[in-house]
């Protein structure tokens, strides 16, 4: 029987060998690894840029709400501003000063010898500062008061008494404090006050007179 010799025998053990060489198995996973791991970092850096321009998107849009909230607010400043101006301006037309009443009030409080020479109307204005609308921490809307604006009317009555007696300037008065109109708007404690009256002067016709001058308060009103 023949007898078969391998010549290559030992260097085709060692070449099996090496294949079989564990360092080369770690090498080999480790460099696998390696390209998990950059592919991983990869897909992470991909997720955080597009994690930040959603987050860019969604603060780009909450700014725009913002903006819009605070136009909100400031327009409601407006609106409640006007809206306390146009209530005084409501509350002084129903009950502003008529002129027409005062002077049809006066047609009725004739009397004989007493002649009305001049009517003065003093109607002033003085002005309080109020508070401002104002949105407190939580957002809330405190609501602001007006100014307060307190009304003042005088009105001057210049007449002159030519009566024989020169005594009417009194029954003046008293017919003026009977009218109704005066009744019910003049000053309850000081309405009606005489502020002047001359001594006896002796008229173009040589007839006697004096002229006196009475003051109608009205209350003060607050506007």
């Amino acid at each position: 029987m023949p007898i078969h010799i391998n010549l290559l025998a030992e260097a085709q053990a060692a070449e099996d060998l090496r294949r079989r060489d564990p360092v080369k198995r770690v090498v080999l996973l480790g460099a696998l690894l390696v390209v998990l791991a950059l592919f991983w970092s990869g897909m992470v850096e991909i997720n955080a840029v597009l994690a930040n321009q959603r987050l860019a998107g969604v603060q780009a849009e909450i700014d725009t709400h913002t903006n819009e909230y605070y136009l909100v607010q400031a327009n409601l400043k407006k609106v409640a501003a006007a809206n306390i101006k146009l209530a005084a301006l409501q509350k002084l037309q129903a009950a502003r000063f008529l002129q027409g009443n005062l002077l049809d009030a006066l047609q009725q409080t004739v009397i004989d010898g007493v002649q009305l020479t001049r009517l003065r109307v003093d109607q002033s204005y003085v002005q309080t500062g109020g508070t401002e609308t104002q949105t407190n921490a939580d957002g809330h809307i405190i609501m602001g008061t007006p100014p307060i604006v307190r009304e003042r009317i005088v009105v001057s009555l210049d007449a002159r008494d030519f009566s024989p007696n020169l005594d009417q300037f009194g029954k003046f008065k008293d017919a003026i404090a009977a009218q109704p109109y005066f009744k019910s708007n003049l000053d309850k404690t000081n309405g009606i006050s005489l502020t002047g009256i001359s001594t006896p002067q002796n008229g173009p016709e040589g007839k006697p007179f004096v002229l006196f001058t009475y003051e109608l308060h009205y209350p003060d009103k607050i506007r």
